[in-house]
């Protein structure tokens, strides 16, 4: 059951989602100002499309922590990939789910369907903020 209602305003939105979980309060503000820039076709203002995919998958408190710290290793444009990828269908809203409360590391993405991820969400998003390529793949 959704726990965001019409009426909430940002902070009331962080403290439901975030269930007191600090981690997942930080993931919250880092959507909240970096999401405009990686997403600005976003129809939804300050990230709040993202708190309410959040919300519509049922992922809150430490499960946002997880996905984004365990999984996403900390790349709030990973994250938004995924939310975005499930919005999509090109990812299953169970295995984000599932990652979202793998606290053993089990259950991941490969390398491989990370890069399909972002490329399809590209195609789709075409105002999506590109990858920053690493010092790895600079020639």
């Amino acid at each position: 059951m959704s726990k965001i209602l019409a009426g909430d305003n940002i902070q009331e939105i962080i403290v439901k989602m975030s269930e007191g979980n600090p981690g997942a309060i930080n993931v919250m503000c880092v959507i909240i100002k970096d999401a405009p820039l990686i997403d600005p076709q976003d129809t939804m203002p300050y990230g709040l499309g993202k708190l309410m995919n959040l919300d519509n998958y049922n992922i809150y408190g430490s499960s946002i922590y997880v996905l984004f710290n365990d999984k996403c290793h900390c790349d709030i444009r990973k994250f938004i990939i995924l939310l975005r990828a499930c919005q999509f269908g090109f990812l299953l809203v169970k295995k984000l789910q599932d990652m979202a409360t793998d606290q053993m590391g089990e259950v991941n993405l490969t390398d491989e369907e990370w890069v399909d991820l972002d490329i399809k969400v590209c195609n789709h998003l075409l105002d999506f903020a590109p990858s920053i390529p690493t010092q790895s793949t600079v020639h």
